[in-house]
């Protein structure tokens, strides 16, 4: 039993076996990721959506009162964080896609040749220019899928190493996911870790300001690196040559002027909705206007069925919503079995939670175990470990805002870079596998070599590493809730 702020007692949710029955929900998820992402190989949110479905079923029968458990999951699902979080995402869904039929990728193929790179250049560009994809589409993954059949020919052809050409790809790709207003990571990150001083949760252009300069420095080492080891043999350029100029279109440059004005409002008003709002109306209207969209763009029926970047929006996000709400589920049964207060109070009363170095540890590398189990899917992990990292952050007063880098920062980096267990990598090498039924000039990837070659991912952890153990960036949370360099 518990008490509550009312002094009522509570019953607690019991399982037959014990409290750390309660686990079993979640580890059954667990395995399931694992099986799609790592073993099946299929990259798909609704998987994990049914994988979690099925793991509250199966805990269900472990349960001694159904009624409650269910009560539970319900519980979990009801909370105003995680509803306003799938909304954000089903509003940021339809942003994302309408970067991605402007063709943003193609204006920067376009400056690209324009700017006659090749060899190591090039895999900076590459870098430079998925990092600004990843950032306005929101999506790492859909950045993957969009940005290799794109840029991965094209590099080689120009005389890139192709293992780093890969690499920055993938490096690009997690850039974004890290820093991009719209990411379900940004967001996760933000939306989980609450103040103490006021009300509600980290705002999410508060988060992105806060977080660009580990970002930015592990990108700027990423580019030394690029540059340094990405260059490689060239090939024919004639090929190259049709192959460039199949996927030019400098027009797609123009739709990052919606990208800029989402970003100006997100930190003038913030408020991502209006943030969001403002760069849809924006996009639409700009699109529209030089050529680049039509009405039928944005929505249109042909023999029944819907299409248009605005379906085609939610239809990618309700997936990611699904599951998210499957793992706020979980964590309502983690919440009322009492399992997350004795995870939590272990953790607080740990050794290495003496001192904020070893909290801020502990958010960090427990993040990346969480990341790893769930094969990389960091947002899943994040929405998992947040809570957890949001009671231990709060006891050492630190603000909404570093806890959330130290989320979202950490995920981005080891779990990524594992190959083994890391849906990108294997998402990486599926894409190359693809492609080299289409060029013969292309060949396989070996993905542990993956490990060293996505570097943004090495030195991003290096940073972070380097952050918490000198305290650069560490804020603490003030009487109002602002960030303070000491302890009020």
């Amino acid at each position: 039993m518990s008490t509550n702020v009312n002094n009522e007692v509570k019953e607690r949710l019991e399982f037959r076996g014990g409290i750390w029955m309660s686990l079993i929900p979640l580890l059954v998820f667990v395995v399931f990721c694992v099986l799609f992402f790592v073993v099946f190989k299929v990259f798909e949110m609704e998987a994990l959506c049914m994988g979690g479905a099925l793991a509250l079923i199966v805990g269900s029968l472990l349960s001694k009162n159904w009624g409650k458990y269910w009560d539970s999951v319900v519980s979990g699902m009801s909370d105003n964080t995680m509803n306003t979080l799938a909304l954000i995402l089903l509003v940021v869904g339809i942003f994302g896609k309408l970067m991605t039929r402007g063709g943003v990728a193609q204006g920067f193929v376009w400056l690209g040749d324009l700017m006659g790179l090749s060899g190591g250049m090039f895999v900076v560009f590459t870098f430079v220019a998925t990092s600004i994809i990843a950032t306005a589409t929101g999506t790492s993954i859909g950045t993957l899928f969009s940005a290799f059949p794109i840029l991965y020919p094209s590099g080689i052809l120009l005389g890139a190493n192709p293992l780093f050409l890969a690499g920055a790809i993938l490096s690009g790709a997690i850039f974004g996911d890290n820093i991009g207003p719209i990411s379900d990571t940004t967001i996760a990150s933000a939306s989980s870790q609450h103040y103490t001083k006021k009300e509600g949760a980290a705002d999410i252009a508060g988060v992105v300001g806060s977080r660009l300069r580990y970002a930015l420095a592990g990108g700027l080492l990423a580019c030394v690196g690029f540059y340094i080891f990405g260059n490689g043999n060239s090939l024919d350029p004639e090929t190259a040559r049709t192959l460039l100029e199949a996927n030019i279109n400098p027009k797609g440059l123009i739709m990052l002027i919606p990208v800029v004005i989402l970003l100006f409002v997100a930190f003038y008003k913030r408020n991502i909705f209006t943030a969001i709002t403002w760069g849809i109306g924006s996009g639409i209207v700009i699109g529209i206007a030089a050529g680049i969209l039509s009405f039928s763009d944005i929505l249109s029926v042909q023999d029944g069925a819907l299409s248009g970047f605005a379906i085609d929006g939610i239809k990618n996000m309700l997936g990611t919503v699904g599951y998210l709400y499957m793992v706020a589920g979980i964590m309502g049964i983690l919440r009322e079995s009492g399992m997350l207060d004795l995870i939590v109070k272990k953790l607080l009363n740990s050794k290495l939670n003496q001192t904020v170095i070893g909290s801020e540890l502990i958010m960090g590398f427990g993040q990346m175990i969480c990341c790893v189990a769930l094969g990389a899917a960091n947002g899943p992990a994040i929405i998992m470990y947040g809570p957890i990292a949001d009671e231990i952050g709060q006891d050492k007063k630190l603000h909404p805002y570093r806890r959330a880098n130290m989320l979202d920062g950490f995920a981005s980096t080891l779990p990524v870079l594992i190959p083994f267990t890391s849906s990108f990598v294997f998402i990486v090498i599926t894409i190359i596998d693809g492609l080299m039924a289409d060029y013969s000039f292309i060949e396989k990837i070996n993905p542990i070599s993956m490990s060293y070659a996505t570097l943004h991912s090495v030195f991003l952890f290096v940073v972070l590493v380097f952050s918490v153990l000198v305290g650069w960036g560490r804020k603490y949370e003030g009487k109002d809730g602002e960030p303070v360099n000491k302890v009020e």
